[in-house]
């Protein structure tokens, strides 16, 4: 369970004040994959990146009963000086996991081959990214942050990446931002919609989906008219 507590975030944007949560209080269930809907800058991954703990509130508090993940895929924090195995090995000792099972994981699933044991900042992006996600699922969490991740390689690696990422959802939860609504649907069983800084949490995808689309009909009329 995730439990948002008068949660508020504002930023000051080319001089002015940008709401991005307006004392928000809302509960994210245990063990349920939820979509994050709102429109583009409405504030969906700062929201979960205040939520992984990476972006701290203005006010309010965030509680949690479970682990939380770092947004899936992010590879923004690697130390480009050092390996992939070594970055690896960090991050295992700072979870606390078995750092040669999560050594194996990774490197079999990055499909970095030799690479795997050079500086990050010789990888290509697609190699960083490839990282990224196999050191996210290497590390299990009670819930994972989603923020439109999508596996870089051929048709058999983003296969492999999707089988994965849905093993782990058997026994997790997921929040989960992007704008495929069909992937939405596929992956995710309720959903919450950030507007105006204001969380809405509906218990059917469906519901949700419908309030988001709505609200992006009334800003597309707003503009026409």
């Amino acid at each position: 369970m995730i439990h948002l507590q008068n949660l508020s975030k504002t930023y000051k944007l080319n001089g002015k004040r940008k709401v991005v949560a307006d004392e928000i209080t809302a509960t994210f269930p245990s063990g349920m994959s939820i979509a994050l809907l709102g429109r583009n800058g409405a504030g969906k991954s700062s929201l979960l990146r205040m939520i992984s703990g990476a972006m701290l509130p203005s006010s309010g508090k965030i509680l949690s009963t479970g682990t939380i993940s770092w947004p899936v895929g992010f590879a923004g924090s690697f130390n480009g000086e050092l390996t992939g195995e070594q970055n690896c090995r960090f991050v295992a000792r700072v979870y606390g996991v078995d750092t040669d099972e999560l050594l194996y994981f990774v490197q079999d699933f990055a499909e970095l081959g030799d690479h795997f044991k050079l500086p990050i900042r010789t990888y290509s992006s697609g190699m960083r990214s490839r990282l990224a996600f196999g050191l996210s699922m290497a590390v299990p969490f009670d819930t994972y942050l989603v923020d439109e991740v999508s596996a870089v390689g051929d048709a058999a690696f983003k296969a492999k990446s999707n089988r994965v990422f849905n093993e782990r959802m058997t026994h997790s939860g997921a929040i989960v931002v992007s704008h495929s609504i069909g992937m939405l649907r596929k992956t995710c069983d309720a959903g919450a919609v950030l507007e105006d800084g204001k969380l809405t949490f509906f218990n059917d995808i469906e519901d949700a989906i419908s309030n988001h689309m709505a609200n992006m009909a009334r800003v597309r009329d707003s503009l026409a008219g």
